[in-house]
């Protein structure tokens, strides 16, 4: 394909680099995107905006006519990325499949150097790169999300002949805004809302006033808006309890469901949890995505960015031939994605591997997974009993929550096969507690036991607005550290900026503590030493506590201080 098949105007003059530092200047300043503040500086048109860019950058542009005469891409450039980064791939429809310099790269921002290395990662045929404007883009993406709902409309009542499935909603910005109940375009933008800003939780609170909403982004609530009145408090709260297929008259007890949507190109699986409280009752919707990371070809270890020493360490224990594995923290702590990074990668085609998960997060190729389903009787008990007799050479074992399925998956790891699971704990010591309470032979335990993993997340600071930082003294002696002690620290910190919302942090990073196990950690725990020898000898045979990791995130100016108080304490 040659250039001359774009249009590159050249009756419109190329805009003037005299601009540039100016901008540059103003968008460091005011935290805003360089490219608008350049179109404000320049006083052109949208249109004629984009063709000077181009003349001056040496791009070809496209109109929106242009767009709408052309093809996306989606699977080359999934539908929600290609919305969060404002760039589109795309082909002409007279083109056959992928032919050498068919597909256009469409850019709104051709000064995002991330996004542009992202973008040469990540696409692995030639491409030719050019520029649209952002509302243009955007016109474009929304008009294929219309589209795509109306193919998954029909696929969905083919198919609902042949199987009975829960009901999913739609979700798109046509939809939302035809909708004539005013709370059910209220539930559903809010949804539509959270799923684009990449919440993992969505919190719906009752107050004496109406509800408020929150959003969990990268581990952290953050408030997003509202709805005055009760009685649409209420009704609100209703259409969550109707989507989940809940009994919307009681309102006295918690009550817990799912539902589906469709939004974004793809179906995505809320787990909706109903608490009564003294002015109503509240919503949290989990948001279990479970293509985002299959559809990324593949899950690996290095997605959750731990140090290279402890993924090492990581790699060697998950190609173990048998015992068990633990992963343990909190709720959103990426328990579940450090699993299937080792799934993935220990996957070779040549071992039976079988997991039972509730529910099943992201599809993995090649390996049988099992949901378990509460009400049929299918429980993790139930499900692990029936996996042993199917000649696994590998479980996972999506939780641990019970004395049952403990004793089970322990007796599992010591018969010959490889368990990976995850308990819920404060860090890799209090796991052996968690089993013994759960009424676990001490012995067994050790015997089975390979390694436990203790791990958190951290917000890392936003690489558009990171600065030089120099912390107070107050706090660090509150974080047990002082000035002597912090001399080669790089501090740094987020101003904040559009980028990141303002919040000076952008993406997280995983931090974690290793313990394993060997005959003397073995013998200690039988004969119930104090966890003081027990974190004694663990920290002679190399575990590094979590906060120690963090710490050094801070050394290098990855995080700050006040982020890892948030997730650790003080020992």
């Amino acid at each position: 394909m040659n250039m001359q098949d774009l249009p590159l105007t050249e009756q419109v003059p190329p805009l003037p680099l005299t601009l540039l530092p100016q901008a540059r200047q103003l968008a460091q300043q005011t935290g805003r995107p360089l490219i608008e503040v350049l179109e404000e500086l320049s006083t052109l048109a949208p249109e004629v905006f984009v063709q000077a860019l181009g003349q001056c950058m040496h791009y070809p542009t496209l109109t929106a006519l242009d767009l709408h005469a052309m093809q996306p891409m989606f699977d080359l450039l999934r539908f929600n990325d290609a919305s969060t980064l404002h760039a589109v791939l795309m082909q002409k429809p007279d083109q056959s499949l992928y032919p050498e310099q068919s597909l256009y790269m469409v850019l709104a921002d051709p000064f995002d150097e991330p996004l542009l290395l992202r973008l040469q990662n990540r696409l692995r045929v030639p491409v030719q790169w050019c520029l649209a404007h952002r509302n243009d883009i955007a016109a474009c993406l929304q008009f294929h999300e219309t589209q795509m709902r109306a193919m998954d409309q029909v696929q969905h009542s083919d198919s609902a002949a042949h199987e009975e499935e829960a009901p999913v909603e739609a979700l798109s910005l046509k939809s939302i805004s035809e909708d004539s109940s005013p709370v059910v375009r209220f539930v559903r933008s809010t949804l539509y809302d959270a799923l684009k800003a990449g919440a993992s939780d969505i919190h719906l609170e009752s107050t004496l006033h109406g509800l408020r909403v929150k959003y969990r982004i990268d581990g952290v609530l953050t408030e997003v808006g509202g709805l005055n009145g009760v009685m649409q408090a209420e009704q609100a709260i209703s259409r969550i309890k109707v989507m989940s297929e809940l009994d919307i008259a009681e309102r006295r007890i918690p009550q817990d469901g799912r539902c589906k949507v469709h939004a974004l190109g793809r179906e995505i699986d809320l787990r909706v949890s109903i608490m009564p409280s003294v002015v109503g009752e509240d919503a949290v919707l989990r948001v279990l995505d479970r293509k985002a990371l299959s559809e990324a070809q593949g899950i690996s270890l290095e997605v959750l960015g731990f140090a290279p020493d402890l993924l090492a360490q990581i790699r060697a224990q998950a190609e173990a031939p048998y015992g068990m594995l633990l992963v343990t923290g909190p709720t959103g702590s990426g328990k579940t994605t450090t699993l299937y990074g080792m799934i993935s990668e220990i996957n070779q085609g040549e071992d039976k591997i079988i997991t039972i998960e509730d529910p099943v997060e992201y599809q993995l190729p090649g390996v049988l997974q099992i949901p378990v389903n509460e009400k049929k009787g299918l429980t993790f008990a139930r499900g692990l009993r029936s996996i042993l007799r199917h000649d696994p050479d590998k479980i996972m074992v999506g939780e641990i929550r019970d004395g049952e399925t403990a004793q089970i998956a322990v007796q599992s790891a010591l018969t010959g096969h490889l368990v990976l699971t995850t308990v819920h704990a404060n860090n890799v010591f209090d796991v052996i507690g968690r089993f013994t309470n759960m009424g676990v032979d001490a012995y067994s335990f050790v015997s089975a036991v390979n390694v436990i993993l203790a791990q958190r997340l951290v917000r890392v600071i936003c690489p558009f607005c990171k600065v030089d930082d120099v912390p107070e003294p107050a706090l660090l002696r509150k974080s047990g550290l002082s000035v002597e002690t912090t001399q080669h620290y790089q501090f740094k910190k987020g101003c904040g900026c559009g980028q990141c919302h303002g919040s000076g942090y952008k993406g997280r990073k995983g931090i974690a503590e290793l313990l394993l196990f060997d005959d003397r950690m073995r013998e200690l725990i039988v004969a119930k030493a104090p966890i003081s020898q027990i974190k004694a000898l663990a920290a002679t045979t190399g575990t590094r506590a979590m906060r120690d990791a963090g710490l050094a995130l801070v050394a290098a100016g990855e995080t700050t201080l006040q982020e890892i108080n948030r997730v650790t304490a003080l020992s």
